[in-house]
């Protein structure tokens, strides 16, 4: 499965992605894909988006805890990494 959410996508990216995706709400991708072609969109996306894109990509993997988080420039929602575990943050706590 691979599931990508946006800030903001170029438009001929956007339209290629729906010959893949669903798309549930404006700039959310979800799709069934087999991990060869999860891959190659994958690649498209870091060959075709500008770090103005903030894209987050959500990919599942065999290895635990199942899934990868990639990004390619700075989405809306922070992502960190504890002891191995990807997670994103979902609101900052000052001290």
């Amino acid at each position: 499965m691979l599931i990508v959410l946006a800030n903001d996508l170029p438009p001929a990216v956007r339209g290629r992605m729906k010959l893949w995706f669903i798309e549930p709400k404006p700039n959310v991708f979800v799709s069934g894909l087999k991990d060869s072609v999860a891959n190659t969109v994958v690649d498209y996306l870091y060959q075709h988006c500008t770090p103005a894109a903030g894209i987050m990509i959500f990919k599942s993997i065999k290895q635990p805890p199942g899934y990868e988080i990639r990004t390619i420039g700075t989405p809306d929602k922070g992502l960190i990494e504890l002891t191995g575990l990807q997670l994103i943050v979902e609101k900052n706590i000052a001290d």
